[in-house]
């Protein structure tokens, strides 16, 4: 009984204690906040690098790919069928994308990935990085009328069918304003607008100055017996195809191709870029936007391309050698996952077409791809899936190679993790610190209650008993501090964004720039294990500073103490 209560007497009168109680207090508190932050980084970061890859992929050794990957598909799943939740190809190749802008190509150097727009999100998260509900749902490569998400000032919520429409129209315009100042510049005549209800034309400032007016120069057509013959020897039934065009009476008032009709092919069938799209094109948000800061220090995206505009992709072919193929395709999409390695270096386009672009495919083989991709269901053992998969399927007499998502991104991955340690390996040094004045305190203690010890020995009082005096004031020491430090810690954690805007109001400097590190908040997830395991390595060290000044008091022999008292 006497030891309990000489150990709280010494914790409440011995205020040389209290220093190191901070000491503990302060370790504990900044370890706490420590693994919090990193654990919420690495998970956002295990959660993003995940969000795009399935559990294990399945990739081409060649950038042409591989045939018959449905037979490789059916041999996974005889391997490893009950461990397989999803499966589905896709196609990958390096790309170089053109976004117009102000009359100016600017390129975008990307990744294009031809997925399936209805297996792909069964192996990913892909979807839920989409901007548009409907895609979310599923995903699919159609201009959407209406409805992005984004911030209210954004081009995002006006884009769509209808600023398609708008942009079409005044292209359109603009080149027959175009057209029309060409015509008066080659004759000195403006002409007049086909649309009564348009402005009129103005008339051109030539005119004043001719008593005549100029005479519109007629080029020569076939028809006209002056103009030179065509070369070659004429059809055989050139006479047939031209009594027969020249029976049929053109529409000009029908929108589309005014010479579908000449070649016998229905308007509906011609391309308008008011009603039609190109292949649609699902871009990284990174890719077609530069997200800066504004006039007013707010935090913004300025977009090169929106849903609705046209891009140009340049792509290599799957042939020998491969040659280069450029393809037009509609942005219908966003994908914003907040890593900047994918949002400014992936593009997303429909399988079969990207299959159709580069020649990928066989008249006895079929079609080719890239990668297989797996999804596993919850529970499986990753490491041994791939494993298994590895040997079943050795890359030495396959096409293809076997690689988890975590294998995939391993430098990226082993780099977090080796600095969430070395920070926790520095920060436990602040303990140690605290447990090295633990030490000398308890050392002027002894010094300083030699009388008491030879006392409490001359009374009966057990070595082990004045051992577990100091040994429990230690404990109690490490009790409070770690105690203290924990709450301090979650405390700290649980309002750590309200702390950084305070930080900054006092500093004028952002401590989170969401420029850089594309989050809103500061992500943090608090770990009871890691949080038990700072405590009890806490108390631990302020016990083992307590046993050395322990050892000594428990070795003061009663007389000794006593001699010069």
């Amino acid at each position: 009984m006497y030891k309990l209560m000489l150990c709280l007497r010494y914790l409440k009168t011995r205020w040389i204690a209290l220093a190191s109680i901070i000491s503990v207090t302060l370790g504990v508190a900044t370890m706490v906040v420590v693994n919090a932050v990193m654990s919420g980084f690495s998970h956002e970061m295990h959660v993003r690098l995940h969000g795009i890859l399935s559990d294990v992929v399945m990739e081409s050794h060649s950038l042409d790919g591989f045939y018959q990957w449905e037979r490789h598909m059916q041999a996974v799943r005889e391997v490893a069928g009950d461990d397989i939740e999803n499966m589905t190809c896709t196609v990958h190749v390096p790309s170089m994308m053109s976004i117009r802008v102000r009359d100016q190509w600017l390129p975008r150097q990307v990744t294009l990935i031809g997925i399936d727009d209805e297996t792909y999100n069964n192996v990913s998260d892909f979807s839920k990085y989409l901007k548009h509900p409907a895609n979310r749902q599923q995903v699919d490569f159609n201009l959407k009328e209406m409805g992005y998400e984004g911030p209210e000032d954004s081009p995002l919520v006006d884009s769509g069918w209808e600023y398609r429409r708008q942009k079409i129209a005044y292209q359109q315009e603009l080149e027959a304003e175009m057209r029309r100042f060409e015509t008066m510049h080659q004759t000195g005549v403006m002409p007049r607008r086909t649309n009564p209800n348009e402005i009129n034309a103005i008339d051109s400032p030539l005119e004043e100055n001719s008593d005549e007016p100029a005479t519109l120069v007629t080029p020569k057509f076939a028809d006209d017996p002056d103009a030179p013959p065509l070369p070659g020897a004429p059809p055989a039934d050139l006479a047939a195809r031209i009594a027969m065009q020249g029976s049929k009476q053109l529409d000009p008032s029908k929108s589309g191709d005014p010479f579908a009709q000449r070649h016998d092919q229905p308007v509906s069938q011609t391309f308008d870029p008011m009603k039609h799209q190109a292949p649609g094109i699902i871009l990284g948000m990174a890719v077609a936007s530069i997200r800066q800061r504004d006039a007013e220090g707010q935090v913004k995206d300025y977009f090169l391309a929106v849903p609705g505009d046209d891009v140009r992709v340049t792509f290599p072919s799957a042939e020998s050698p491969p040659k280069a193929v450029s393809a037009t395709f509609t942005v219908v999409d966003f994908y914003e996952s907040k890593m900047n390695e994918y949002d400014a270096g992936f593009a997303f386009v429909p399988l079969s077409k990207l299959q159709s672009l580069r020649y990928m495919t066989h008249p006895e083989l079929g079609t080719a791809v890239s990668t297989i991709q797996i999804r596993l269901k919850p529970g499986v053992d990753l490491n041994k899936f791939t494993n298994n998969l590895r040997a079943a399927f050795p890359a030495e007499t396959h096409p293809f190679r076997i690689q988890s998502w975590k294998d995939m991104q391993g430098p990226l991955l082993a780099a977090v993790q080796m600095e969430k340690t070395i920070l926790n390996i520095l920060l436990f040094l602040i303990i140690g610190v605290a447990g090295f004045g633990i030490l000398a305190t308890f050392y002027m203690i002894v010094v300083e209650k030699t009388k008491d010890i030879g006392i409490l020995k001359s009374l009966g009082a057990s070595g082990s008993g004045i051992m577990s005096i100091f040994v429990g004031y230690g404990l109690s020491l490490g009790i409070v501090g770690s105690g203290v430090g924990c709450i301090l810690g979650l405390l700290f954690v649980w309002n750590i964004n309200h702390v950084a805007k305070l930080i900054e109001i006092i500093t004028g400097r952002e401590v989170f720039d969401p420029t850089i590190y594309y989050f809103q908040e500061i992500p943090t997830i608090v770990e009871p294990a890691a949080i038990a395991m700072v405590v009890f390595g806490a108390m631990l060290i302020a016990v083992l500073a307590s046993v050395l000044p322990a050892i000594r008091a428990a070795r003061l022999h009663p007389v000794e103490a006593l001699r010069y008292e």
